[in-house]
């Protein structure tokens, strides 16, 4: 990891790059070498890197996807003077896959096509396709109902295509919000595929490198973040990323199981709000469990975390209105597995995935998470 570390943190001597690629580099390397700290970008990054040196070759399409629509990426560099391209990721010492990344044309449907049709005739190479925003998905629907979600059991085919589809309410409005994490969950059943939402830059890590690891393909969703690439506590150390695997569930270890009286089940961006009121106000008698694997869904490692909670009440919370993210889908499954009621802290449903306004969104914010942790 260190060696991959320093190649892709290196640029060439004698060019002329932009000197907020040379800061961002020079951070890229300290995140490693000086802080310990790994952020979204640099672990994603780094797992890519792992894979070129197992002789898999990785693939990424897209709109903005060189930089990364949110700028965590930076695949690819120009130099100031020239349009002269550099990419670290091919410049790893005793590498032998090859890394490939585009921009796309703006067709989602017509790119998403070709990266199924590609995985699906290389399945050593890890294939991904990422939405701008993750609503720009349904601009593929027929493909990922018709071939993604359905292809297996109607004609045996396996494939290993991955879509990161960047989802998180951040007060962007309607159509920068969500990446309607309920329309894939409903699309679920017999083992079709991955539905993921991890939060630390280390499970994300170790996701993407399981999908080449499996003995068998499978099309993996995940719910990437927008805000949390830069969020403090979204940091990962290396020792995680050298160790260890995916972890389908979290549980939290700022709380002592005896004192708990009520779990908050979560998955994704929502749970740095609830960490923030709980370590702000002090609570201690309310546990945060997060859900980084969706489906097929961790029913046994759940019920061993919430064992430590015998007495518990159980409340899923979701930033999405109730008719939409994973909640209606979760309700029965989880009911079924706790053994328990369980109760409901989010939005109210809504025809339109999130407000138009800012202000609205944060008062919504605020009182979720205010209900998350009344509610009885």
């Amino acid at each position: 990891l260190k060696e991959i570390a320093t190649a892709i943190t290196s640029l060439p001597e004698g060019k002329k790059y932009f000197n907020k690629i040379k800061r961002l580099m020079d951070d890229r390397n300290a995140m490693v070498f000086d802080r310990n700290a790994l952020d979204w970008g640099m672990a994603e990054l780094l797992a890519y890197g792992t894979l070129l040196t197992e002789n898999h070759n990785v693939r990424i399409s897209g709109e903005d996807v060189e930089r990364g629509t949110f700028s965590h990426r930076h695949a690819i560099v120009k130099l100031e003077d020239s349009e002269e391209e550099y990419c670290p990721l091919n410049n790893i010492p005793g590498k032998n896959g090859r890394f490939a990344i585009y921009n796309s044309l703006l067709s989602e449907y017509g790119v998403l096509g070709f990266d199924y049709g590609y995985a699906m005739a290389s399945p050593e190479t890890l294939t991904i396709w990422e939405a701008q925003f993750g609503d720009f998905a349904n601009g593929a629907q027929i493909m990922i109902d018709q071939f993604i979600a359905a292809a297996e059991d109607k004609w045996k085919l396996q494939n290993g295509l991955v879509m990161l589809l960047p989802h998180g309410y951040e007060g962007q409005g309607a159509e920068h919000s969500s990446a309607r994490l309920e329309r894939f969950l409903q699309l679920c059943a017999e083992d079709n595929m991955a539905i993921c939402n991890p939060t630390t830059p280390a499970n994300h890590f170790h996701l993407l490198r399981r999908s080449m690891h499996w003995s068998f393909r499978k099309p993996l969703v995940v719910m990437t973040p927008k805000s949390l690439l830069r969020h403090p506590k979204v940091v990962s150390p290396l020792s995680e990323l050298e160790k260890g695997r995916f972890e389908e569930v979290l549980s939290d270890v700022n709380v002592k199981g005896k004192s708990v009286r009520k779990v908050l089940l979560c998955s994704g961006k929502v749970y740095f709000d609830l960490l923030e009121k709980q370590q702000t106000e002090k609570i201690k008698d309310v546990a945060i469990v997060r859900l980084e694997q969706l489906y097929p869904f961790p029913g046994e490692k759940l019920n061993r975390i919430l064992a430590s909670y015998p007495g518990a009440s159980l409340c899923w919370v979701q930033e999405e209105p109730e008719n939409m993210g994973a909640w209606r889908f979760l309700h029965p499954i989880l009911e079924e597995t706790t053994g328990r009621s369980i109760l409901y802290a989010g939005r109210d449903a809504a025809a339109s995935t999130a407000v138009g306004s800012l202000a609205v969104h944060r008062i919504e914010q605020k009182q979720l998470i205010e209900d998350a942790f009344t509610l009885n």
